[in-house]
C-alpha cells in the first residue's frame, strides 16, 4: 500500500460549507452544527487498511465525545467506479458493522474532500465553536501492524482543549493513510501522490 501524508491545512481556516447525503439519503450539511462547541470532520473510506485498523475506536469516540457535545461527521469521497466497496450501500453496512453513531456522507463529485484539501484515508479536522481550524492530522500515533495501541490520543487531546477553552497544541502531526482515490484525471492540485516519509 502507499502511504500518503494529510496537506496540514491551515489553522484557522473556516469550514468548508458541504451539503451531502448520509447513508440514508438524508442531506446533512455543515450548518446543522453550528451550536456545537466542536466539530470534528473525518475522511475515511470502507476498505483502506489504515482505517479498519482505528476503525473500532472510531466508533468508541464518536460515542463518548458527542455525549460530550462535540459534532461530528465521516466523509467517503473515494471514487466507486475503481472502489465499488465504498459505495453508499457499503457504507450504510458500514455503518451497522461499526457502530458509527455520526453521519457517514458520501462525497460524490469529490468537490467536499477537495475542500478541505484531504488527501488520505484516516484523514482529521478539529474545529471549534467558530467553526475555524484547530486541528489537522492523525488520530494517534497507531498504524497497522505497527503494534502501538490506538488510543485517538491526539484527536482526543484536540477536542478536550477546545472543550476546555484552551488553546489546542501547535505542534500537530499529520495522518498517513492511503490515497484518496480520485477520479481519473481530476487529482487536486495539493495533492502530489507522493508517499509519505
Amino acid at each position: 500500500m502507499v502511504k500518503t501524508a494529510s496537506t496540514m491545512l491551515d489553522l484557522g481556516t473556516l469550514a468548508p460549507d458541504f451539503t451531502l447525503p448520509d447513508t440514508t439519503g438524508t442531506p446533512v450539511d455543515l450548518a446543522s452544527f453550528v451550536e456545537a462547541p466542536a466539530l470534528v470532520v473525518a475522511f475515511i473510506c470502507n476498505h483502506c487498511p489504515f482505517v479498519v485498523h482505528l476503525r473500532e475506536a472510531l466508533a468508541e469516540f464518536g460515542r463518548e465525545y458527542q455525549a460530550r457535545g462535540v459534532a461530528m461527521v465521516a466523509i467517503s469521497s473515494n471514487d466507486v467506479a475503481t472502489h465499488p466497496a465504498d459505495g453508499p450501500e457499503q457504507m450504510a453496512d458500514e455503518v451497522a458493522q461499526a457502530g458509527y453513531t455520526f453521519p457517514y456522507l458520501y462525497d460524490e463529485t469529490q468537490s467536499v474532500a477537495k475542500a478541505y484539501h484531504a488527501a488520505c484515508t484516516p484523514d482529521f479536522f478539529v474545529f471549534d465553536g467558530n467553526q475555524q481550524l484547530v486541528y489537522r492530522g492523525q488520530f494517534d500515533d497507531s498504524r497497522p501492524e505497527s503494534g502501538i495501541p490506538v488510543t485517538g490520543a491526539d484527536l482526543r487531546a484536540a477536542c478536550d482543549a477546545v472543550l476546555a477553552g484552551d488553546e489546542v497544541a501547535a505542534e500537530q502531526r499529520p495522518s498517513i493513510g492511503c490515497n484518496i482515490k480520485w477520479v481519473e484525471g481530476a487529482a487536486p492540485s495539493y495533492f502530489t501522490g507522493e508517499p509519505a516519509v
